[in-house]
């Protein structure tokens, strides 16, 4: 099923044009937006590229999928182009989770970008978060104690690179690494990477250019799917200080530099 006639008229409201401004954007008559919108024709081929780079969506996006639930902030931008990244909401109009079960999340960096993909995972509510969009994602080894092998930690899409801080923990999609959850140290300023630090010292930190991020989802609350035994507390609270201090400490050596 095509929905390029809706999709039409909905990309130009977002766009505050009128049928004769996107036909002056694309270099053709009113009247063939307007045959377009109400589906008395189909775009040719040389149309559908006008549209995919004038709105920098892809076509089978645009051909594929309903965009009329979309607003402007449910796209985001990958190698220049911009693919759909809906707010999933229920039927009181409340924020959806998706959740990347264990299993399907050595496919996610195939399918993260993929509308269909995403549609298919699971979903959860949880009302206190705050605004923006969430996912959960799976958490793997013990690089990150005392987050436990099997958590969940929820994060909240970050779009502008520009609002990473230095000393947060995310969720990283990564070209070359995949998935993974670290702390991070914005060095974009200084060599275009960030450094990805594990709460667990034995994991040595490393160094991904900026430009190999897929996506980033900065913490926002965890879903932990095992009890903590008391031992394990304690060494949690002895990381989490330690941690702490490290980072309070390289803030402290910045300021006198």
């Amino acid at each position: 099923m095509s929905f390029i006639a809706k999709n039409i008229k909905h990309l130009r409201h977002l766009k505050k044009l009128s049928q004769e401004g996107l036909a002056e954007e694309l270099g053709v008559t009113r009247s063939r937006i307007g045959s377009y919108e109400e589906s008395r024709s189909s775009p040719t081929i040389e149309l559908l590229l006008k549209l995919s780079d004038y709105f920098k969506i892809p076509i089978d996006i645009i051909l594929r999928n309903d965009l009329t639930k979309a607003k402007d902030v449910s796209f985001i931008e990958l190698n220049n182009q911009r693919v759909l990244f809906p707010i999933t909401v229920d039927n009181d109009n409340e924020n959806l989770i998706e959740v990347v079960p264990v299993k399907a999340s050595a496919g996610y960096l195939s399918g993260y970008d993929d509308p269909e993909y995403i549609e298919q995972l699971q979903k959860i509510k949880l009302p206190f978060l705050p605004t923006g969009k969430h996912r959960a994602f799976p958490i793997k080894g013990d690089s990150m104690l005392p987050m436990k092998d099997g958590a969940f930690v929820v994060g909240r899409f970050i779009e502008n690179r520009n609002d990473i801080k230095s000393g947060k923990t995310y969720i990283l999609v990564t070209l070359n690494d995949g998935m993974v959850y670290k702390r991070v140290n914005n060095d974009i300023a200084i060599d275009g990477t960030l450094t990805l630090i594990s709460d667990n010292k034995t994991y040595n930190a490393y160094k991904v250019p900026i430009n190999e991020v897929l996506e980033l989802w900065e913490f926002t609350c965890s879903i932990n799917t095992q009890e903590y035994s008391e031992e394990e507390l304690k060494i949690s609270s002895i990381i989490n200080m330690f941690s702490g201090l490290g980072v309070e400490l390289k803030a402290l050596e910045k300021t006198m530099r």
